[in-house]
């Protein structure tokens, strides 16, 4: 005995079984997938196949040779012209037919289900009759006779054409599916990701594709050579160089979803809907070409061989997964409640701690003008009915000259105006100006004065020297001209939140505010944030740990204008703490800022879920 398992008995399936190809091959054969519609990574991966002296006859696509990729037609003619064998894929099922949609199986409302429509509809516009016919004339399966073994190849699996099986699909269903084929094995596509694994002595194998990396960080595609060696058969997986920026060139000019032209270098899908948890974890995790034996007798049975103790990434350091494989937690729009303009980050005082490092010396965020936050407030009123307040905040928004022309605008357009002010000297050059504001609209303007403390010691310990009495001073104005007025505090302090609120209350009382101190939009009170702490990820499955909603989050509700120094023109972020992350900056207009937030910083956990805070008025 030479260690190598017996062979397990299959049903029957002829030679020459209806409807089923037969290719017969006694050398190397190449296996690819997933042209995706890439001109440059078909035309590379056939000059491999040359290179490597391996003959269209040979040479087998699973399929989907036309996708998110800016050239189907083309890719159509080159793949077609070649003279080598295709098993029809879902993309070209439904595109010879001219189906509605892709038909790849992903869920509805998902971010791939959504990003798949653009490309569609570029590729149904760019095929003509000719390249359809070709689709539709394509077999569903080709069976290989090779290494006296017989593999099934097919596109999503023997069952169902768009089926998504991965290297950790559960193994009851792959020997389901192996025994549905009736072969020794099945070689599939579709999920884009390449692996080969052994079950019960019957291999499954996926080359992966060409026209999109394999999620791993590499701009690579993949593809393998099957060699016969004997009754033994080497599986070689293999990467694919090829001019990747020509190709997300190519989509940009065709105005197809940036993601994934971006994907082309990043070598990172722009969504991971339909991976399961543990290929999601291995997300960004450079593949290295590597090869099985099959039969693997006491060898590995497995492509790659990953160990489940490898090390884990960084926190924080993909938008997809946690540093622990699993999915981030993603906030949506549900509805724009407030709309927030940093006015600029320039301030007259440099606090500790400060959320966003406002200070006389950073400028960062340049001054946004009156007529910029015009155009915003027009196309909220086009886009965003259910918006009811816009704010205001800094730096100190009142060393921004334009600031009461702000207010005035967004008053007159009917919405609610949040301002936060340290209510010192910028604040009160404006006098004039804010008692013409509130005889406007006085139950319309709340102005939201920072005091850290109810303590003076405390409040100049983060806000600097001197700096209690002239807020103080401009807190009384208001309070004696009238103003709707909040307070903002911190949790800095080891004193629960009750003896902050008490203390507070004793402050208002002794100033003659009308204020509750109970009520939290009166007196709001952020949260410290200790870069050096520990904080965990927010993941799916937190929501339901922690007692929380995604709609709880301030991202569900708001976003934030801003205006970066020496840009052309402003920017939507979606969080009022996280102005300079270019990962939380979702486009120039409100309608590009609608999409979902992944929760991929420390102060979406911090602040937010954990921390419960947010900038904008409860409710």
């Amino acid at each position: 005995m030479n260690g190598t398992p017996p062979r397990q008995p299959l049903p029957s399936v002829p030679d020459e079984a209806p409807g089923i190809p037969v290719l017969a091959a006694s050398r190397p054969v190449l296996l690819f997938g997933g042209c995706y519609s890439n001109l440059q990574a078909t035309r590379a991966l056939l000059a491999e196949a040359r290179r490597l002296g391996i003959p269209a006859s040979r040479t087998v696509c699973t399929g989907d040779v036309v996708a998110y990729g800016a050239d189907a037609a083309a890719t159509v003619a080159l793949v077609r012209d070649a003279g080598i064998h295709v098993v029809m894929g879902n993309c070209e099922e439904a595109l010879g037919t001219s189906a509605a949609d892709c038909g790849c199986g992903f869920a509805e409302g998902s971010a791939c289900n959504r990003l798949s429509e653009a490309w569609y509809r570029h590729a149904d516009a760019s095929l003509g009759a000719e390249a359809r016919a070709w689709m539709r004339g394509l077999p569903r399966r080709i069976d290989l006779l090779i290494a006296g073994r017989r593999l099934a190849i097919v596109h999503g699996s023997p069952e169902r054409i768009s089926a998504f099986v991965f290297a950790t699909t559960p193994d009851d269903e792959v020997k389901r599916q192996l025994a549905l084929a009736g072969a020794d094995g099945v070689v599939g596509g579709h999920c884009g990701v390449p692996f080969s694994r052994v079950l019960g002595g019957r291999l499954w194998h996926n080359a992966g594709a060409v026209g999109m990396p394999a999620n791993d960080g590499t701009a690579r595609g993949w593809f393998s050579v099957l060699r016969p060696e004997g009754r033994h058969l080497r599986v070689e997986h293999l990467p694919l160089d090829y001019d990747h920026a020509a190709a997300a060139a190519a989509m940009r000019a065709a105005a197809l979803p940036e993601p994934y032209a971006a994907a082309l270098a990043t070598g990172l899908w722009p969504s991971c809907d339909v991976l399961p948890p543990a290929e999601l974890a291995q997300r960004g995790r450079r593949l290295e070409a590597g090869a099985l034996t099959w039969p693997a007798g006491a060898a590995a049975a497995t492509w790659p061989a990953r160990s489940a103790a490898a090390a884990t990434r960084p926190k924080f350091s993909d938008p997809e997964v946690t540093a622990t494989g699993e999915r981030r937690a993603t906030v949506s729009l549900a509805g724009l409640k407030t709309l927030w303009f940093n006015t600029g980050t320039l301030c007259n005082v440099t606090c500790t701690g400060c959320y966003i490092e406002s200070s006389p010396q950073n400028d960062r965020l340049a001054y946004l003008s009156r007529a910029e936050v015009r155009d915003y407030l027009r196309e909220a009123a086009e886009r965003h009915p259910e918006l009811g307040e816009v704010a205001f905040t800094g730096g100190e928004p009142f060393l921004n000259r334009d600031l009461p022309s702000m207010i005035e605008d967004s008053l007159e357009a009917g919405y609610r105006v949040l301002v936060l002010t340290n209510a010192m000297r910028p604040m009160q050059r404006f006098k004039s100006a804010l008692l013409g504001l509130r005889q406007h609209r006085p139950d319309r303007l709340t102005l939201r004065v920072s005091l850290d403390h109810y303590e003076a010691a405390k409040h100049e310990a983060l806000r600097g020297a001197r700096t209690w009495q002239p807020a103080i001073t401009g807190l009384l104005w208001l309070r004696d001209h009238g103003f709707h007025l909040a307070v903002a505090g911190r949790k800095l302090w080891p004193e629960d939140e009750g003896s902050l609120r008490r203390g507070y209350a004793g402050l208002f009382a002794s100033l003659g505010l009308e204020l509750d101190a109970e009520d939290p939009e009166a007196l709001v009170l952020f949260p410290g944030m200790d870069p050096r702490a520990e904080v965990p990820e927010i993941t799916e499955s937190c929501w339901g740990i922690l007692g929380k909603r995604p709609g709880d989050v301030m991202c569900a509700s708001s976003r934030m204008v801003v205006r970066r120094k020496g840009a052309d023109r402003p920017a939507v972020v979606a969080c009022t703490l996280l102005p300079y992350a270019p990962a939380f900056e979702l486009g120039a207009t409100l309608v590009e800022a609608v999409k979902p937030v992944r929760l991929n910083h420390r102060v979406c956990a911090e602040f937010c879920v954990l921390g419960g805070a947010s900038c904008s008025r409860p409710g």
